[in-house]
């Protein structure tokens, strides 16, 4: 039976709390006296280590990766497709890496890549990538990068703009050149320590630094682009994006969660431009090059394009259907280029599972294209450039699953139908007026650079009309 306790054993119990207390106070007083400063600080290094340890510590049957630093994580571990492929021979299809704090899973090769892509609806979300957040607040050889940069940004411009940009249009091609120059920047390693310590490197000087700035010059030039539209715009005659953009801003003002302002609207006419402009670009210049290195190729092409199109007309979306060839051409183009190896990064929003391992809700996943679109299983020769990978044996146009350049599912690149059609447009309208070839001298190289695509290294061209 409980008995509440005397007056006098409480008062015990209080006196001898009271007493542990005291002598706690002075065990302390007696370790913080004997600490020099060097031994304070090795105190607390050694608890943050521990603090860091505890809350990163992977849950059960979270997939293996390269051992990571305190704080830092897998700093060490370049994050480029080429190196990714080197971990997947070491950890398997499923691994994961650690940038700062952040858990970063990879998936690799065509089954596990179509099985979080497709198969599960756990990948939809995006992650909060720092360095972006950041952001988002006759024989005449010549490289064709400013060119093809130029005639691909003037497509996006006519929907998000309404016009097209002159060729010598200096604030517009300061526009793109400041672009590339981000994209360029985006894919060093020291650019990339950004996303690790953000907090720290807001005030350390690098080329993450110069992106930021690049792209404040670009937003300067977004909103004037704005403001003109703002000026004369007729909510009853929408001529682009930007006009169709400021006519739901007016309909949801009251609406401030709706998320139409003038932010939003210059982030929405950045990520437009860039993504339809960079991929489409880098595309069409390992098109070129893979053109000139095999010129084999180009004629059968050209063979193709003369027997279908002719020398009269320009090329139409209608051909493609008459043109497998040139298709299976402009597809391994894509495949072998891997222009955007690694995807771009994916959030899971909710608890995962992926082969036999756990991926829990929140945890940064990377879809490693690059190694579906050279995966053995799937292509017959994948280190080869070989249009053959596309045509069945009656020469014929072929579907192949593991196809899959701009990503699958959900979050799979929403201007793929615009790209496609750029494509084939301007690779056909190129090669049935011009013959490309190495410039006299020259040999330029497959290997690529990795910016935030996988671009060609830069190159030179010589074309001769038809």
């Amino acid at each position: 039976m409980f008995t509440f306790p005397s007056p006098e054993q409480i008062l015990g119990l209080y006196t001898h709390r009271e007493s542990c207390i005291s002598f706690n106070i002075m065990i302390l007083n007696v370790i913080y006296d004997s600490l020099d400063f060097k031994s304070w600080m090795i105190l607390i290094f050694v608890l943050l280590i521990l603090y860091d340890v505890f809350k990163n510590k992977n849950p059960s049957n979270f997939p293996p990766g390269p051992l990571s630093l305190p704080f830092l994580g897998t700093i060490f571990t370049e994050m480029d497709f080429k190196t990714m492929d080197k971990l997947t021979e070491v950890y398997g299809n499923v691994f994961s890496l650690r940038v700062g704090s952040q858990k970063l899973v990879v998936i690799s090769g065509y089954k596990l890549v179509k099985e979080a892509l497709i198969e599960h609806d756990g990948f939809v979300d995006r992650p909060a990538v720092p360095i972006f957040h950041k952001t988002f607040k006759g024989l005449a050889p010549f490289n064709p990068q400013v060119i093809l940069n130029s005639a691909i940004s003037n497509i996006i411009a006519c929907l998000v703009f309404g016009q097209r940009f002159d060729y010598h249009d200096e604030n517009y091609q300061t526009f793109l050149r400041l672009d590339t120059e981000c994209v360029q920047l985006v894919g060093l390693t020291r650019t990339q320590l950004y996303n690790v310590c953000p907090w720290l490197f807001e005030y350390i000087p690098g080329p993450h630094q110069k992106m930021f700035a690049n792209y404040k010059k670009i937003t300067d030039f977004l909103r004037g682009e704005i403001k003109k539209h703002k000026e004369d715009w007729d909510p009853l005659n929408p001529r682009d994006f930007i006009d169709s953009y400021l006519a739901e801003m007016e309909k949801k003002k009251s609406d401030p969660e709706a998320g139409f302002n003038m932010e939003s609207l210059v982030v929405s006419c950045l990520d437009l431009v860039e993504a339809g402009t960079e991929t489409a670009t880098t595309t069409l210049r390992w098109g070129l090059l893979f053109m000139i290195k095999f010129p084999e190729i180009q004629v059968k092409v050209q063979e193709e394009i003369d027997r279908v199109i002719g020398q009269i007309r320009q090329p139409s979306l209608a051909d493609k259907v008459n043109m497998p060839y040139t298709e299976a051409v402009i597809n391994e183009i894509q495949r072998f280029g891997n222009a955007v190896p690694l995807g771009f990064p994916k959030l899971a929003a909710k608890d995962t599972m992926i082969g036999k391992y756990f991926i829990p809700k929140g945890t940064d996943i990377t879809t490693n294209l690059s190694s579906v679109l050279n995966d053995p299983d799937e292509w017959e020769t994948p280190q080869t450039f070989n249009p053959q990978h596309f045509l069945d044996d009656k020469g014929k146009l072929r579907k192949k699953d593991a196809f899959i350049p701009f990503s699958a599912g959900k979050r799979s690149c929403v201007g793929e139908l615009l790209a496609r059609m750029e494509l084939f447009l301007f690779f056909t309208s190129i090669l049935q007026r011009f013959t490309v070839s190495k410039c006299p001298g020259e040999e330029p190289t497959l290997e690529g650079e990795i910016w935030f695509t996988y671009a060609p290294s830069p190159f030179r061209i010589c074309v001769t009309s038809r």
